[in-house]
Formats: structure tokens, C-alpha cells, sequence
């Protein structure tokens, strides 16, 4: 492991010393060192050529900057995209919402759609038909009468005596 860190702070030395030579070049080929002249009219000049080279210099700074600012934001477009595409977007939570049908298909179709989920108003109504079993039922009354009257030995004659009419 020293040894690996040791490459690293020698390749990193070099890539320093790599980049002042080159920045000493840049400057040396872009940059001529300064010359003062004596008079009044050869240093206006000079200050006007300096501004100029001023104006040129901020000219390419703000363009570079704007070029650099539009692809940050397509880089981000497309970092977005790429995201949506995989589909690891985090989901919000959902929350429980108590809503009756009704208001449910009108949020989903709209307060123009009129829906009515009354299902019981669709049904038909049958009335109740009297049958034996029912008239038979009221006939006996209460069911402890019943049991007395079919207890011992009469009630079976009479369950008897039913059965064969």
C-alpha cells in the first residue's frame, strides 16, 4: 500500500509541474511582457489597446459561460430522462382516501358525467305472496303452547291421527 501511495504523490507531482509549464507557455505566447513607453500619446495608446484585448477577453468569458451553463442544463435534462427510463424514481407515498363511489367516477369522468352507483334503486320490488307455511305459522302461535299440547301420550294421537287425513 505505501508503495501504491508513494506512485500516486510522484504521478500527482507531475501532473502539477505538467500543468505550470504549461500555463508558463500559455502566458508566454499570449501574454508579451509589458513595455512602458515615455510619452503621454504612446501610453493612451497602449491603454486603449489594453482595453480592447480587455473587451475581447470578457467577450469570450461570458460566451463560454453561457455554453458552459446550456449543456450543464442538458446534462441534467438528460440525466432526468435517463432516471424516468430506468424507472427508480421514488414512488410517494399514497394515502387512504374514504370516497363513495359516486364521488369517485365523478372525480375520475368529471362533474359533467352524472353516475349514480345506487344499485338498490335498479332492483325490482316483489311483494311478500302468503304461503302455507307462513299461514301455518301464524296459526300456531306461540311455539310453547305447541310443545305442551304434542307432549305425552296425546299429543302423539294427535300428531298420529294428522298424519293419516
Amino acid at each position: 500500500q505505501s508503495a501504491m501511495l508513494q506512485l500516486a504523490v510522484t504521478e500527482i507531482e507531475k501532473e502539477a509541474a505538467a500543468k505550470e509549464v504549461e500555463k508558463q507557455n500559455y502566458l508566454a505566447e499570449h501574454c508579451p511582457p509589458l513595455s512602458l513607453p515615455g510619452s503621454m500619446q504612446e501610453l493612451q495608446e497602449l491603454c486603449k489597446k489594453l482595453h480592447a484585448k480587455i473587451e475581447s477577453v470578457d467577450e469570450e468569458r461570458y460566451d463560454t459561460e453561457v455554453k458552459l451553463q446550456k449543456t450543464t442544463k442538458e446534462l441534467e435534462d438528460l440525466s432526468q430522462k435517463l432516471f424516468d427510463l430506468r424507472g427508480k424514481f421514488k414512488r410517494p407515498p399514497l394515502r387512504r382516501v374514504r370516497m363513495s363511489a359516486d364521488a369517485m367516477l365523478r372525480a375520475l369522468l368529471g362533474s359533467k358525467h352524472k353516475v349514480c352507483m345506487d344499485l338498490r334503486a335498479n332492483l325490482k320490488q316483489v311483494k311478500k305472496e302468503d304461503t302455507e307455511k307462513e299461514k301455518d305459522l301464524r296459526d300456531v302461535g306461540d311455539w310453547r303452547k305447541n310443545i305442551e299440547e304434542k307432549s305425552g301420550m296425546e299429543g302423539r294421537k294427535k300428531m298420529f291421527e294428522a298424519g293419516e287425513s
